[in-house]
């Protein structure tokens, strides 16, 4: 109750915009090849204004009792039940978040050690094989962050992705639906993810009001709506049909030995590679809350809990197909709860009935943003599902 925030507006709106930013914005240029650019710019925009909306519904609710963490808005609104929702959807969306750096760095790292070494892409060489890439970055580097007590002062990088102007295609198009377009709604969703750090952000905001807060998250959305844009429209530009779903990966079929493509590539895994213990933390805290909260600090469970998920995230990374599965599968569960449905119905069982009646407008709307919420899920998991078995089937059925 007697805490200050000390943090400025500007810096606010960065520390936001840092939380918002992910390797979402790698999938991005792909998304846009399967919907054309007016369709991609239309629900970029439609997903920008109601993640704003949504962090309305997170603010009025912290407001009215007094509470600015995600998961006991959970609990405050639907007691244990409501905190254990809250816990797991962040869990996942964090470990799809990890699994999605990790994989860039299964990608990336072999190209950049064959630069450097000039080694043949051919050859059968155990340090060009991404699988065992990823498992010594997450022993030797990310492994002993996540064993921190505490992360202090190290902050969130934002991978600086260039557009780089190298035209590859010839022809682009304003719009399309084919099948594919069913991954863009989860790519998008997931891009704009940040609603568990607003709050805290929030208690740290240097005179916090709902209405200054709100302006803080619509200037971040606003900043990173842009960037999203221009990055998914130069890339797309520059290989239109041939656009992959990871950007960067696209652009070895240029020159993989081009300077600036490897400073953006290392400067990208710097990034991804120091975030991965960062994204950890609010996972152990989550699964603690969840399971251990009558306990105190233990080392044996906080390196037993780092350890565990580490090892399955590696597992999933290496098994797992492409980016563009880890990006789906995560947008269409989690992020449409914590962006759509928590948000709603917990403002709709924290006002108070003699304040806003369950007739009135704001909580009719906010029923039909969950209810908005629910049917993208369903839709976007169906269109998946069906994607994933047509390919199936096209591809048992080769020549």
């Amino acid at each position: 109750v007697g805490f200050e925030g000390k943090t400025s507006f500007g810096m606010s709106v960065f520390n936001l915009g840092n939380a918002i930013m992910g390797s979402g914005i790698l999938g991005l240029a792909y998304a846009m090849a399967n919907t054309g650019i007016l369709l991609f710019l239309f629900l970029l925009t439609v997903v920008a204004v109601l993640s704003c909306y949504s962090i309305h519904l997170l603010l009025k609710s912290s407001g009215i009792v007094g509470i600015r963490a995600y998961e006991q808005l959970g609990y405050r609104a639907f007691g244990t039940p409501g905190k254990m929702a809250a816990g797991i959807a962040i869990t996942l969306q964090n470990i799809g978040a990890m699994s999605s750096y990790l994989y860039i760095v299964k990608s990336e790292f072999p190209l950049v050690i064959q630069a450097f070494s000039r080694a043949d892409p051919n050859a059968d060489l155990w340090y060009l094989n991404g699988n065992y890439l990823v498992v010594m970055v997450s022993i030797g580097i990310i492994l002993p962050l996540a064993l921190m007590k505490q992360l202090g002062k190290l902050h969130l990088f934002s991978p600086p992705l260039t557009s780089l102007s190298v035209v590859y295609g010839n022809t682009g198009r304003l719009c399309a639906f084919p099948l594919q377009t069913a991954y863009t709604i989860p790519i998008l969703a997931f891009a704009f993810v940040c609603h568990p750090e607003v709050l805290p952000i929030y208690t740290e905001l240097r005179n916090p009001t709902q209405r200054r807060m709100q302006h803080v998250s619509n200037l971040s959305i606003l900043v990173m709506y842009t960037m999203y844009f221009l990055a998914a429209l130069f890339g797309y530009l520059t290989f239109y049909g041939k656009t992959e779903t990871e950007l960067l990966h696209t652009y070895s079929r240029i020159d993989p030995y081009d300077t600036l493509i490897l400073c953006v590539r290392l400067a990208v895994l710097t990034a991804v590679t120091l975030t991965v213990p960062i994204v950890l933390f609010p996972v152990r805290r989550a699964l603690n809350q969840m399971f251990f909260a009558s306990k105190s600090f233990n080392w044996l469970r906080h390196v037993a809990i780092a350890v565990t998920l580490l090892s399955f995230i590696n597992m999933l990374v290496i098994f797992a197909p492409n980016i563009l599965g880890i990006f789906g599968i995560i947008g269409a569960t989690s992020a449409p709860c914590l962006i759509f449905i928590f948000p709603a119905i917990f403002y709709i069982r924290i006002v108070p009935k003699e304040q806003e009646p369950m007739h009135s407008i704001p909580k009719i709307l906010a029923a039909c943003f969950a209810g908005l919420g629910v049917a993208f899920m369903i839709m976007s998991l169906s269109f998946i599902i069906v994607d994933w078995t047509t390919g199936s089937s096209n591809s048992g059925g080769g020549h």
